[in-house]
């Protein structure tokens, strides 16, 4: 880990975390066992996002980097790299937490200059990750957004969402607010394998309901969809129905994909874990991290049927971006979706999104 000493003119010597100055301090605590949180006072909250990337928004804020949910497939653990950091083990245990990231977005989103676009949280780490029950970081970005007229989504694994949907609903009166959930498997045991961090998948459609009964047309993410754990006919039919019954207006699926950082990591897991699936994975993913053209058609053909059946809008990752809407509204045509797949972001645009 590479932690410089710089000197201040205007204080004193504050570390310098690969040019992110103002770390603040180290804490372990024992209702977080094996991770480690460094605490650093962020220069900036509001991240552009470059204009070569394809993401329908343009701007992000991520007040935490690396992330307890522990996804095995997660195409954010590379970012880690670039703090020195590993993408494996220290992107799940290793967490920094931008401790002022509120009053700085505040400052940022309150300037004449601020053109109030559309702002996207979720996407490189989870903003309702178990660290968030401590540091209590939303609650202060959602009002700073909110009182600065700007629009905002949400995309979280993270139940303690429910903690702010009755402040989500007060700034969906005056500005537009997105939320959705990603749920991706919808299988207990292989769930708490794939996802060690994450809350139940009975948990987490139960957040979708919470928000859906404040008026949210709240989407679900069926993403990462992948090949013979989670695209069989029955696995595809009970996710649908259980995302239906929660009260989702729509869900968003695509295959898995696997990047350098999770790539290792997730073939270390499936090697583990289901063996006899380590052959097909390495040749499904040994020229792309996209699974194939011919597999995606596959799993369209398979699982649009079922969307149809359940009356859920849905798109795919394929087909993004889209506009949609939020308690009954809208969206303008210049702002983009919630957060599309995590999976999707272009590797050249990922250090913008932080």
């Amino acid at each position: 880990m590479r932690w410089n000493e710089l000197t201040d003119d205007a204080g004193p010597e504050t570390p310098d975390l690969f040019g992110l100055k103002g770390l603040i301090r180290t804490v372990r605590t024992p209702e977080f066992s094996g991770i480690t949180f460094h605490e650093v006072l962020a220069k900036s909250a509001l991240n552009k996002v470059p204009q070569a990337s394809s993401m329908p928004f343009s701007w992000t804020v991520n007040p935490y980097r690396g992330c307890s949910h522990a996804c095995v497939y997660c195409f954010a653990r590379s970012t880690h790299r670039y703090l020195d950091f590993d993408s494996g083990t220290d992107f799940d245990r290793q967490v920094i937490v931008k401790v002022n990231i509120a009053e700085v977005l505040a400052a940022e989103a309150s300037r004449p200059k601020w053109a109030h676009d559309h702002v996207a949280l979720g996407t490189n780490t989870d903003p309702y990750q178990r660290a968030e029950g401590r540091y209590g970081l939303m609650p202060g970005i959602i009002s700073a957004l909110a009182e600065n007229e700007t629009p905002m989504s949400i995309l979280t694994k993270g139940t303690l969402l429910r903690r702010d949907l009755p402040l989500l609903a007060r700034a969906a009166e005056d500005v537009p607010v997105e939320i959705s959930m990603s749920i991706a498997v919808h299988d207990d045991a292989l769930q708490q394998s794939i996802e060690p961090g994450t809350p139940t998948t009975k948990s987490r459609l139960g957040a979708v309901r919470a928000a859906a009964e404040l008026g949210f047309d709240v989407t679900v993410f069926m993403m990462p969809i992948m090949p013979k754990l989670t695209d069989s006919r029955d696995h595809l039919e009970a996710a649908l129905a259980a995302i239906k019954s929660a009260g989702a207006a729509r869900v968003v699926y695509g295959a898995l994909h696997l990047r350098p950082g999770a790539r290792e990591w997730f073939f270390t897991w499936l090697e583990r874990e289901h063996p006899e699936l380590l052959p097909r994975y390495r040749r499904m993913y040994a020229r792309s991290p996209y699974a194939s053209k011919e597999y995606r058609k596959w799993l369209g053909e398979r699982i649009n049927p079922l969307i149809d059946r359940f009356e859920l809008r849905a798109r795919s990752d394929d087909d993004y971006p889209q506009t949609s809407r939020m308690r009954g509204r809208q969206r303008p045509a210049d702002v983009g979706p919630q957060s599309p797949p995590a999976a999707s972001f272009a590797a050249p645009a990922q250090q913008a999104l932080f």
